[in-house]
């Protein structure tokens, strides 16, 4: 895959933001200028207008750059052109499956309670409209470590002017927080919507970022046929298009797992030396053991 040009202008110029409302930052033609100012998205939201963090005044930026290579912050950005759906319908079903797709579908447990809302669940069904099988699809876009909603609306002053601005000496610089994103999500969403589809005997699909599943544990691949979770790995490949760069959805890779052994291996931390934490104990000790205690006076109130 190649990053020219735009890739490397963002990267001289030092600033985070990579696609800010569906188009590159540099981009100044009409639909790009159209989106930002009437804050609008490109990727099937469930209104036409961004609704990222707040719905009057939405967090706009799509993806952002580590490292010169774009990572994607948005779920909704996965919904180019529905490929992810195509994608997992093809693990759920049969190819000639006649199937559609439910957004926001609540799961709740043996009690009642909720377990979550499954992001889009994809359901095969026969000539007369009933239901035989459905698949549920689960979006794991990366959460971010610092502040981006500042250079966003820095950004957003001027488009044009602050297309090459230089964020880096600035505080909390945003980047990918991968760690967080496995941790605080993805785990929780395999233990508790994946442990219920599981027990029922259905299947699940995964879509997220290759830099983010290149920081997962590695995962035992089993057969397309064996498999209870399919992987979904895509990228942002650099395309021209009428003259002007963009983004574009793409799959890289898929991998299949059954459910049990990848649950074990993301939600197994990977332990450190104990010697490191000895010490680090000690240290504590010795600080306490060394240090008299504190002998406070009150003062006679009468």
């Amino acid at each position: 895959m190649k990053y020219d040009g735009i890739i490397k202008s963002m990267k001289d110029h030092n600033q985070p933001l990579a696609e800010v409302f569906g188009h590159l930052i540099n981009d100044q033609t009409a639909k790009a200028n159209r989106y930002r100012s009437h804050r609008l998205c490109p990727f099937n939201n469930k209104v036409p207008n961004c609704t990222k963090d707040k719905a009057k005044n939405p967090l706009g930026v799509c993806s952002v750059f580590q490292n010169s290579y774009p990572a994607i912050t948005c779920p909704i950005r996965f919904r180019e052109e529905w490929l992810i759906t195509d994608d997992a319908a093809s693990f759920f079903f049969d190819k000639d499956a006649l199937w559609s797709s439910l957004t926001e579908v609540r799961l709740n447990d043996a009690n009642g309670k909720s377990a979550g809302n499954i992001d889009i669940v994809l359901v095969q069904y026969d000539d007369c409209g009933k239901i035989l099988d459905f698949g549920a699809l689960e979006v794991q876009a990366v959460y971010i470590s610092g502040n981006v909603r500042d250079p966003f609306e820095y950004y957003m002053k001027d488009p044009k002017g602050n297309a090459k601005m230089d964020w880096s000496a600035q505080p909390n610089y945003p980047r990918p927080d991968y760690l967080s994103s496995s941790r605080k999500r993805l785990a929780p969403q395999l233990l508790f919507k994946g442990g219920i589809l599981h027990t029922w005997r259905k299947r699940s699909a995964v879509a997220l970022n290759k830099s983010f599943f290149d920081t997962l544990p590695p995962l035992k691949s089993v057969s397309k046929s064996k498999a209870d979770i399919a992987w979904l790995i895509y990228d942002l490949k650099l395309i021209e298009e009428d003259g002007q760069e963009r983004f574009m959805l793409t799959k890289i890779d898929e991998v299949f797992t059954e459910f049990e052994p990848a649950l074990i291996s993301i939600t197994t931390p990977v332990p450190g030396k104990i010697d490191d934490f000895i010490r680090l104990l000690q240290d504590k000790l010795d600080d306490k053991l060394e240090t008299p205690p504190t002998n406070k006076t009150i003062d006679n109130p009468f």
